[in-house]
Parts: C-alpha cells; structure tokens; sequence
C-alpha cells in the first residue's frame, strides 16, 4: 500500500466555469459582502429577502412593516399629567418654587394646568387644583383626607 505524499490543492480543481469565480458563478459574487446587501443588517430593507428568516428569529416578525394606525387630521392629546406618587415626593420641591402651601395636617398644590391620575399611593392630605383628573386619583385622594378641586370650563 503506498502513502500518498501530496494532496492536490482545492484552488486547483475551483476554477469553474468563469475566470476567477471558483464554483460561485460570476466573478464579482465571492468578493466581500456588497453581494448579500452589507454585513449585519445592513442592507435589511424592502428587498432583503435572503435575510429576513435571521431577522426574524432574532427579533420577531414585529420588526417589518409600519405599526399603528392614526389619521393625519387626528390630534394626539397633549394634556400634561402627573401622577400622585411624583406629586407627593416632590411636594418639597413645590412650597420652594410656590406652587404648593403648607395648610392644617397637609398640603394645598396648585396644578391647573395638568390632569392628575392615581398611579401610585398617598399618605398625606392634598388638596390639588387640576384641571381634570381620573376616577382613580380622586379615590385616594379622598381616602387620604383631600380633595382634588377640578378647574370649570367656561
């Protein structure tokens, strides 16, 4: 039994069809990655198809296509809130900048401004001025001694 003493190269029997394409059939297919749209997820947009079975095992199929539906002529609302958790632990803040008094057993805030909703729990007597506020907030408001006084539209 003979020992083979030289493999013969891969190079040498990758020739193929075209000058230069090894197996890959144009030349200019095995050069870098501007074959596949960019390295990574570049070139993942309208046309990327050999790339959305990697996109969407990584990121869902949430990942294409516009989410939402709002027409144009409709007006997101605006109306700043807060809630009645940052409103207690800023009240320091408020009697330093003036929007809010300290008065018998508690606080009265002024926030005419905002609408107030009833993330969070209470332990001090607040009486807010507001300009609207959810069922919830006026719940633990009153629960904790205070009202919430919303502003009248005209």
């Amino acid at each position: 039994m003979s020992i083979k003493t030289h493999k013969r190269r891969k190079s040498s029997r990758e020739h193929g069809k075209g000058m230069g394409s090894a197996g890959w059939g144009s030349r200019k297919k095995h050069k870098k990655s501007g074959h596949r749209g960019g390295k990574g997820m570049a070139g993942s947009g309208k046309r990327a198809d050999q790339k959305t079975t990697l996109i969407t095992k990584l990121y869902g199929h949430d990942y294409f296509g516009k989410k939402g539906v709002r027409a144009k002529t409709s007006k997101k609302e605006k109306s700043d809130t807060f809630n009645l958790k940052t409103i207690e632990s800023n009240i320091e803040n408020f009697v330093k900048r003036k929007i809010a008094k300290p008065i018998s057993g508690g606080f009265e805030i002024n926030l005419k401004k905002y609408k107030i909703l009833g993330d969070g729990e209470i332990k001090k007597k607040l009486i807010i001025n507001a300009k609207s506020a959810s069922q919830s907030a006026i719940n633990k408001v009153k629960m904790s001694g205070g009202e919430i006084i919303l502003s009248k539209k005209a």
